[in-house]
């Protein structure tokens, strides 16, 4: 695949014609945990807003977040199946995922089921990459997402949507916001349904037919002013339905299905105290519920159930007009209930955390510690810095310095001993520490950035296996490098509106020398889009390169190249037509691969691809009546 001809063709974009000046960036506030312009964040920051999802007709958050430079996305077939995202080669359950400043990852397997998230209740999407635990603790080794559901508007504006494709798939969804100066609202309900496809090469037995998927959703967000120094609110997310996978382990394959239910409440309080001090108190629950069963196959029914409580309190000190003091508390709690009875099933966490910020003529600093203690595993503190050069108007140098730290799952630690396997309560939480160079700038009328990194990170948690007794059990036994380079730009270009991201990331076990598994080396994103009057016509490029399937390298996964076509139709003032293609040229690919057994003694077994998803299209109505 020739990814670097591309990278180098697409790069060359902004010395190709005029274009006029970006508007101004939008206001942020995972990076540094408060409100701010994006171009004074210290972290490498990507946003993507409601335009930015209706504009890419996105139908997942995992196909939004293939845009970021960095991420590699690996789905076990297609859209609706597990899927782990590795943000610049760190591991998936490494990076922190929010919904509302409420954290997402399950206690149980430490990952985020972003598969099961619908776009249509998103309001926002902001992904930080490189380490955050200064500021968000635990799990913010390679950065943080963070998914805002929608917010409501002055005014009265409901919707309607309507949508059909490929593979029998078929989404609704019904919606109203509004509101005035004083109170806002947005209210809206989803329902997706399809037939899907076969989501593995090998159709032995049941595993033959398609695997289809049913999502439910409803968002909820009310936000008051009760006084001018005053103001409230909450946001309410629930996604709920099931999806159907193939029976990867046996020799006759059964029929297994996963009824998931993923929610979350949030609520804050936020209040101007004094001139200088504003106050913010947030709460939140989170629930990741997961049962997976099998008429045929009894060894595929089991459950999990994961429950999270959080605080957290926010204070902002403006300590004259370059001086700024964030002052923190958080706490939270997790509570594990599923089929397998695990030794411990709950344990809480309470850090405080503080950041001065700085800035003056021609530089800005950034220094950040925090605290944790948690109820398992002990304390951890946590450190970050920058600094900020400004080298001319049009461009700034950052160097910053991270640390990070990822605690052990549930599973990890307590998951029960068998004859085979065990959890090891005596885990430590893995460390890291980052080195960054970014450069900044808007040149030729192209806004563009470019990231250096580089992050050593100890012990590595890996299943160890006893030659003797094949006994196996989570140790900290590994220590894994990684670096790389990302660049995006984004301009005009001839009336497009251009995008571009690339990443180039080597993550590598410092012991073996062998590249970490299921991460792609380079990948690189291009959006182009732009407006013929009532006509919008866009394209998506993404090209991705081979990667490993196994920590020893001895299966490599091809690369592959997608290309994607949109349209819209603004028919009048309340109906828009849109049409989408995916994957135009009906490239066969595959991202993981696992072992099937040729007998039921496994004498042995054969190995398979996941298949993702070839061609499709989706054609939908959507109606915003004036009220």
């Amino acid at each position: 695949m020739k990814l670097s001809r591309l990278a180098l063709a697409v790069a060359l974009l902004p010395l190709a014609a005029h274009a006029d000046s970006f508007e101004v960036q939008p206001l942020v506030v995972t990076s540094g945990r408060q409100a701010e312009p994006i171009e004074q964040t210290t972290a490498a920051t990507t946003v993507f807003t409601r335009p930015d999802i209706e504009r890419l007709q996105v139908r997942s958050v995992p196909e939004l977040l293939n845009r970021v430079p960095g991420i590699s996305i690996v789905q076990n077939g297609g859209r609706g199946s597990l899927t782990s995202v590795f943000m610049r080669g760190a591991n998936a359950n490494q990076t922190l995922v929010l919904i509302d400043g409420v954290r997402l990852n399950a206690a149980a397997s430490g990952l985020a089921r972003l598969e099961f998230l619908s776009p249509e209740q998103i309001e926002r999407v902001e992904v930080v990459r490189g380490p955050r635990s200064a500021l968000y603790g635990a799990d913010a080794i390679g950065g943080v997402i963070q998914i805002f559901t929608r917010r409501g508007e002055a005014g009265l504006q409901p919707r309607l949507s309507l949508s059909a494709g490929t593979q029998q798939t078929f989404e609704r969804s019904l919606g109203i916001s509004g509101g005035n100066e004083q109170t806002r609202f947005d209210l809206g309900a989803s329902l997706d349904e399809s037939a899907g496809f076969d989501r593995s090469e090998d159709s032995r037995g049941r595993d033959g037919d398609h695997d289809g998927m049913r999502r439910k959703a409803l968002n909820l967000s009310v936000e008051h002013r009760f006084h001018e120094r005053l103001k409230g609110g909450f946001n309410l997310l629930d996604q709920r339905g099931d999806t159907e996978y193939d029976d990867l382990f046996s020799f006759d394959p059964g029929n297994p299905s996963e009824r998931f239910s993923l929610s979350s409440v949030a609520g804050h309080l936020e209040a101007q105290l004094l001139d200088a001090w504003s106050s913010r108190v947030e709460i939140g629950h989170v629930e990741d519920k997961s049962d997976n069963r099998d008429d045929f196959n009894a060894s595929n029914n089991f459950a999990f159930n994961t429950y999270r409580d959080s605080a957290s309190w926010l204070n902002t000190l403006t300590l004259g007009e370059a001086h700024q003091l964030l002052l923190g508390a958080d706490w939270y709690e997790d509570r594990l209930t599923s089929s397998t009875a695990f030794s411990r099933n709950e344990r809480w966490n309470q850090a405080a955390f503080a950041q001065h910020r700085f800035q003056g003529d021609g530089f800005a600093t950034e220094l950040g510690l925090r605290h944790d203690d948690n109820e398992q595993f002990g304390s951890e503190s946590t450190l970050n810095a920058a600094l900020t050069l400004n080298l001319s108007q049009q461009l700034d140098l950052l160097l910053s310095y991270g640390e990070g730290f990822h605690a052990p799952t549930f599973n990890d630690l307590y998951f029960p001993t068998s004859a085979f396997y065990g959890g090891n309560p005596d885990l430590a939480p893995e460390r890291s520490k980052t080195y960054e160079v970014q450069l900044r700038g808007e040149h030729l009328n192209t806004l563009w950035s470019l990231a250096a990194y580089r992050t050593d990170v100890k012990n590595l948690i890996t299943v160890v296996s006893d030659p003797v007794t094949f006994f196996s059990q989570p140790q900290n036994v590994s220590q894994a490098r990684l670096q790389g380079l990302e660049l995006s730009l984004e301009r005009n270009l001839l009336g497009w509106q251009a995008v571009l991201a690339a990443g180039w990331v080597d993550p590598r076990d410092r012991e073996s020398g062998h590249t970490l598994p299921r991460r792609a080396k380079h990948s690189l994103n291009l959006d182009l889009d732009r407006q013929f009057g009532n006509f919008a016509a866009g394209l998506t490029w993404q090209a991705v390169s081979s990667r490993y399937d196994d920590p020893a390298n001895t299966r490599e996964m091809a690369g592959y190249g997608l290309l994607g076509l949109r349209g819209s139709w603004q028919m009048n003032k309340e109906l828009q037509w849109q049409v989408k293609i995916d994957n135009l040229l009906d490239k066969g690919y595959s991202l993981a691969t696992y072992s099937r057994p040729n007998d039921a003694f496994f004498n042995s077994v054969t190995r398979y691809g996941f298949q993702e998803e070839g061609r499709s299209a989706m054609l939908s109505l959507t109606w915003t009546p004036a009220i």
